[in-house]
């Protein structure tokens, strides 16, 4: 519900704050006083588009702030799908900056205006006798069927068994494309797959075989270098394993005359022993060296498949090569198996379908058992409101097509006169008939689940005394359930609500500003007073304003 609105800068709105309480809230004030103005501002908390031209004072920026009560209305899930902090006290405010630029924010954080609008439509219905259309639409129609069928978990199901449904469906048509382009690749993909399978691929491979092409490509050269190595360590007369054996006996002596030669006689020995090391490895490679044509063949053939695979798939790395070979695996193999999984995806596509069929069925029958309460509902209510031969034509039928809701196509027609035809709502009913049926279904729906905070905006124009005394009956009921606004010309509507404010206009320095202000009990009566009998109060219209108010 609205607990509190503020308004700074806004049309002639200067600077109001108002509070609000729950139940049956009237406004009231004379033509032109400012009420379009007060429902324009609250317009743009619930995300209509603004601009300049709202600014009173085109120098500062416009402030519209509205606090609600969301702990009844269930809107976790949107604040999670919108990404914003849930409070129960929601603060909502939008900024109009002079530069033309406008802002949103819901509880400090900055939102867009279509999060704004999908926040605001669940928080508040402003409503007037030119706003009718929502009840023209097959969506409001099944949603006004549905609160009284009170399948809201089958919805749920429903709506969680069709996105499986429709996921199927995808997957299946993507299979049966595929299955399509398959059967014109799978014979080149076949021989692609073949080459890589056959090169036997392995990362790294490439700088291996390069490594020992070099190597078998060089074998003379590098026996040659290996022969020279070892005889420059093992020469009897200057190699470095007899050189180094002579260094370290003289050192010896010396190491046994002080201890300050010994540091060096050790490092000579650990020269010694590292030479007489490598001199070992030297002779262990110079034995494993041959030559060996065979072996060079098959490294350059390999290497030459690989360059060209490399190539012709046009990467640098044979790690990339691998990954095609997967791809190619994985194309064949969905390829060759790809009848079995279509039958299989066809398969659970039956399933869903016998799951939704079911679901169908029981949303189609507790409607169709809903539909004639429903129907007496409005009736009674609408004969109550002037229209007594009021009479509606609710046929459900039952298709094969999977819609949002269900299986069930409806069909909404209205009569307003006795033998008369049934036609749409749109084409039976005139503007004044269109609003007394939609008070009538919110009313209805009031009563089966929660509804936002509803504004009527003079939806009782142009109808009798007594009939806007059964349309106030009707709000002040509704009130019971949620919080209900009603902006009136009529004192019997005027006179049932909880708590009543007043739009009016006052020069101040003189500049014209639209106000609000919460009348007390003399001033419901004064102001009820003029609106039966004109700004001259007689003692006839004061009485007749304590006794509706009475």
């Amino acid at each position: 519900m609205l607990t509190s609105l503020t308004i700074k800068n806004y049309a002639l709105i200067d600077h109001l704050q108002v509070d609000f309480n729950d139940g049956f809230t009237i406004i009231t004030g004379e033509t032109g006083a400012g009420k379009s103005i007060l429902l324009g501002g609250l317009s743009l908390i619930l995300g209509k588009r603004a601009d300049l031209s709202s600014l009173k004072d085109t120098a500062k920026k416009c402030i519209i702030e509205a606090i609600f009560n969301v702990s009844n209305y269930n809107l976790k899930s949107l604040f999670e799908a919108e990404d914003l902090d849930y409070e129960t006290q929601t603060i909502i405010r939008r900024e109009i900056l002079p530069s033309g630029k406008s802002r949103a924010f819901v509880n400090d954080s900055p939102v867009n205006l279509n999060s704004l609008q999908l926040l605001g439509e669940r928080l508040i219905d402003i409503h007037s006798q030119h706003q009718t259309l929502q009840l023209t639409t097959n969506d409001f129609q099944f949603q006004v069927i549905d609160a009284l069928a009170n399948i809201n978990g089958e919805l749920k199901d429903y709506t969680t068994h069709l996105k499986g449904y429709k996921t199927l469906k995808t997957e299946l048509k993507d299979l049966q494309d595929l299955k399509s382009e398959a059967i014109k690749e799978h014979d080149y993909n076949s021989f692609l797959l073949n080459e890589l399978a056959e090169a036997n691929l392995k990362e790294g491979e490439v700088e291996a075989l390069e490594e020992e092409y070099e190597t078998l490509n060089n074998i003379e050269d590098i026996k040659e270098r290996f022969s020279e190595a070892h005889a420059l360590l093992s020469d009897e007369q200057v190699g470095a394993i007899t050189t180094l054996t002579n260094l370290k006996n003289n050192l010896q002596k010396l190491s046994n005359l002080s201890s300050k030669y010994e540091g060096l006689y050790e490092r000579v020995n650990s020269s010694l022993i590292e030479i007489d090391d490598i001199f070992n490895e030297v002779d262990e490679l110079q034995e494993r060296i041959e030559a060996d044509p065979n072996r060079l063949e098959t490294v350059n053939s390999k290497l030459q498949t690989l360059h060209n695979l490399l190539q012709k798939h046009q990467v640098s790395e044979v790690s990339e090569l691998i990954e095609i070979r997967e791809q190619l695996t994985e194309k064949v193999e969905i390829s060759e198996n790809l009848d079995e999984t279509i039958h299989h995806k066809e398969k659970e596509i039956s399933d869903e379908e016998k799951q939704l069929n079911s679901i169908s069925k029981i949303i189609h029958t507790k409607r169709s058992k809903a539909i004639p309460d429903l129907k007496k509902q409005l009736q009674a209510i609408l004969s109550d409101l002037g229209m007594p031969n009021a009479q509606f034509k609710i046929d459900l039928i039952s298709t094969n097509t999977y819609f949002s809701n269900g299986t069930d196509e409806l069909s909404f027609l209205f009569s307003a006169n006795k033998g008369g035809s049934f036609n749409a709502l749109k084409k039976a009913a005139s503007g004044g008939e269109l609003s007394r049926i939609m008070l009538a279904i919110k009313l209805v729906l009031s009563n089966y689940i929660q509804l936002p905070s509803i504004m009527f905006d003079e939806i009782d124009t142009g109808v009798s005394g007594e009939i806007s005394n059964k349309m106030g009956d009707i709000m002040l009921q509704m009130s019971k359930n949620m919080q209900v606004f009603s902006i009136t010309h009529l004192p019997q509507i005027a006179a049932k609500g909880h708590s009543h404010f007043k739009v009016y206009k006052e020069d101040v320095d003189h500049v014209t500003q639209t106000n609000l202000v919460k009348l007390d009990h003399d001033g419901r009566i004064v102001e009820i007073a003029q609106m039966l009998g004109g700004s001259d109060l007689s003692s006839s219209a004061i009485a007749h304003a304590k006794e509706l108010l009475n």
